[in-house]
């Protein structure tokens, strides 16, 4: 099976390594050629154009930047590709754009399955980390042993085309989330005198992270009547922590956003609920 791979930046060129570590022919593609050549010493063949980078490749394995990206990529390859080729996207995108090409190829006699990942290069060099996939399950099924040999595990969102670009996307908000929480934990440290190893001490033995799987369960179950932190003490906390930053001479990125919800919410009457209430609108 022949197979090409677009998008030769950290995760694609990876991906392409760990492909021809397992004995599989690639022919790659980037649109700086350089990425491309540098893969040949692990063999791979690289292609200054893409319509030739995609003749006779049976799978297709995208990673590029967004929509737009994939889209003028895809067009420029097709005039290569072989009949009932399939192409294979890894790239984070839109959930619109993701059922739009899904439609788009099929209407040309090609199969588009989008599978985007929570992998790093390390990852994609190792086989290791997350795949996610949705839509048809036929299509899933037949090609799941090839995606399995990428990730550590496959996880299968079911049949609505979109939803695993959506997880994708909410999955991304979390980590961007928590690497703003953490920078405002290490400038409220820092002007109470607090140096990083010891916060990094605290979290080495008391793992917040642990707890996401139970908070989102009873976030969803909606018990927010029976508090672990009452939303106002909560806020007294935030109060504090805004306190100390604002006599530090020190900004904080989301911590102010949080204190106004919570006051929202304590001004609705759930200060003596669980101080998760404030994520009730999304439910």
């Amino acid at each position: 099976m022949m197979k090409a791979f677009l998008g030769m930046g950290l995760l694609g060129s990876n991906f392409v390594r760990a492909m021809l570590q397992k004995g599989d022919n690639v022919q790659v593609w980037n649109r700086t050629a350089a990425k491309a050549k540098v893969l040949e010493q692990y063999g791979a063949k690289a292609f200054d154009k893409v319509e030739d980078a995609v003749h006779d490749a049976d799978i297709i394995h995208v990673t590029l930047k967004e929509d737009d990206t994939v889209h003028e990529v895809l067009e420029a390859a097709a005039k290569g590709l072989k009949q009932e080729a399939v192409i294979i996207d890894h790239t984070t995108t839109s959930v619109k754009g993701a059922k739009q090409r899904t439609a788009y190829w099929k209407s040309k006699g090609f199969i588009y399955q989008h599978a985007p990942v929570f992998m790093g290069p390390q990852n994609a060099l190792e086989s290791t980390g997350f795949m996610l996939v949705s839509g048809d399950q036929s299509i899933i099924e037949k090609y799941e042993p090839e995606l399995s040999k990428m990730t550590g595990k496959l996880l299968n969102f079911g049949e609505e085309e979109g939803k695993a670009a959506a997880i994708k996307l909410s999955g991304n908000l979390f980590l961007l989330s928590l690497t703003a929480g953490i920078a405002d934990a290490l400038a409220l440290a820092k002007v109470n005198g607090v140096q990083p190893s010891e916060l990094l001490h605290l979290f080495n033995n008391w793992n917040p992270g642990a707890m996401v799987p139970a908070r989102l369960k009873k976030i969803a179950e909606a018990k927010f009547n029976e508090p672990s932190w009452e939303l106002d003490m909560a806020r007294k906390d935030a109060g504090l922590m805004l306190s100390a930053a604002k006599e530090g001479n020190t900004n904080l990125a989301i911590i102010p956003a949080i204190a106004d919800v919570m006051d929202q919410w304590i001004a609705k009457g759930h200060g003596n609920d669980d101080w998760s209430v404030i994520a009730k609108d999304g439910l």
